[in-house]
């Protein structure tokens, strides 16, 4: 789902909030295009193959000047760094967001049943995590928030250029798409 993109002033959040490195995304944001991607959790097979759709992309979006910011819930030091190593997506910015901050500032919520399961959940699930080979665990705590819902959004000197809302866990967003929508 496209929302229009917004113009407002940042909330305090992209300031507050700090990548890894110690640099806000507000900071972020003005430095270059930021293509910012919030995960569930890691646990979830949908999550590890955003991961490696990044990874697959980053050379060609980084090309164009775009960078990359992870977004998480995991609270375990090194978790993430642990799957952005596995999915050969090291080194990367990434934000640790235990608290959902920044999900509830980009105003992701949590899933509904229809979002998170049904068949297609299973059918989408099985071809992520069986046949692409993501595998599947248990939402732990330290993994994240089971029904969180994900999102990915593409940032410039502070404002929203285009965002992709999931309407479903499993929905598999055209990064590339989404980063030649904007006028960036």
């Amino acid at each position: 789902m496209q929302k229009t993109p917004s113009v407002v002033q940042p909330p305090a959040v992209w300031t507050e909030m700090l990548s890894q490195n110690g640099e806000s995304l507000a900071l972020l944001t003005e430095q270059s295009p930021v293509l910012l991607v919030f995960l569930r959790h890691f646990g979830c097979s949908f999550c590890r193959e955003a991961i490696s759709d990044i990874a697959k992309r980053r050379n060609r979006l980084e090309k164009r000047g775009v960078r990359i910011v992870m977004v998480h819930m995991a609270n375990e030091p090194g978790l993430a760094e642990k799957f952005f190593h596995k999915y050969k997506l090291w080194p990367i910015d990434y934000i640790s967001d235990p608290e959902k901050r920044l999900y509830r500032a980009f105003e992701l919520g949590r899933g509904t049943p229809a979002q998170l399961f049904g068949l297609m959940n299973w059918i989408r699930g099985f071809e992520a995590g069986i046949l692409e080979g993501h595998g599947f665990a248990s939402p732990g705590e330290e993994y994240g928030d089971g029904f969180q819902m994900p999102g990915v959004f593409v940032l410039h000197k502070g404002e929203i250029k285009h965002s992709f809302i999931h309407r479903h866990a499993w929905d598999r967003p055209d990064y590339d798409e989404i980063v030649n929508s904007c006028e960036i």
